[in-house]
């Protein structure tokens, strides 16, 4: 119970990473919010869970809604009286706007660093106004992605934006260090939720496969894992660090994929 009646504020948590990290931090002992649109979608989550004993709430966020993102900490804080980890899990891109620099609409490219990177400034800085005021500060775990760290042959926008919260994460992290805040992100690889499902076609899953030395796609469970340790007092003494939760994704030789079938291996 690693995170025993700690209070967490999940975005976009009705599905795939977000859903896992909710139901990993609810298993923890955590009172967990779900920030989210759809209330009667996070209504079944929280009535199962609730089943086996668990806590978990909703608060209402839209990422369409900009000033949502500092309205649900009001309410969390106004239900709880404090907030213990803040988990900023939106983000988005559509890949088929999302491409090369010489084919990416510039209205896009802009809006898209817009939603991202708000998303993420807005609901930290909200939160650590609230955790200063705690005794014991608190924790914020940014979901970023590997494509912020290893550059991708399109997705200009979405690559650029998980890249700038990789550096938000940091500076957060230096500026916040001596109020008790610790701030942290986690790059997932290629994870088998619906949003993958939907929008990535199998040949091009496969060649992201192909160069990934763990050979499958990350599980969101595998994710949430990753959140919850730096949610919890196990990382009291780490903050501005990029995990990679990519199975090996970017750590080998540029001629890997081409290579790791040969006969010789």
């Amino acid at each position: 119970m690693r995170l025993k009646d700690k209070v967490v504020l999940v975005t976009a948590s009705t599905r795939g990473i977000g859903l896992a990290t909710v139901k990993a931090c609810a298993a923890e002992g955590a009172i967990v919010y779900m920030a989210a649109r759809n209330e009667a979608r996070a209504q079944g989550v929280i009535d199962a869970l609730a089943a086996k004993g668990q806590t978990v709430k909703f608060v209402y966020n839209d990422a369409s809604k900009p000033e949502t993102f500092t309205t649900m900490i009001d309410d969390v804080v106004a239900a709880e009286g404090r907030l213990d980890v803040l988990v900023n899990n939106f983000g988005t891109s559509d890949p088929t706007k999302d491409l090369q620099i010489a084919n990416t609409d510039p209205q896009y490219f802009l809006d898209t660093l817009q939603t991202n990177l708000n998303s993420v400034f807005s609901a930290s800085q909200r939160a650590v106004k609230q955790m200063r005021e705690q005794e014991k500060g608190g924790s914020i775990v940014n979901i970023s992605s590997i494509g912020g760290a290893v550059p991708d042959i399109s997705q200009i926008a979405y690559g650029t934006s998980k890249a700038a919260i990789n550096y938000l994460t940091k500076l957060i992290a230096v500026q916040e260090g001596r109020n008790g805040i610790r701030c942290n992100s986690v790059m997932p690889g290629m994870t088998a939720t619906d949003a993958v499902k939907d929008n990535l076609n199998d040949s091009f899953k496969a060649v992201f496969m192909k160069s990934t030395p763990a050979g499958r796609m990350a599980e969101p469970e595998e994710i949430a894992a990753a959140v919850v340790y730096f949610a919890s007092d196990d990382a009291a003494y780490t903050t501005g660090q990029t995990l990679a939760v990519a199975g090996g994704f970017g750590l080998a030789t540029p001629v890997y994929g081409d290579f790791i079938n040969a006969a010789r291996f």
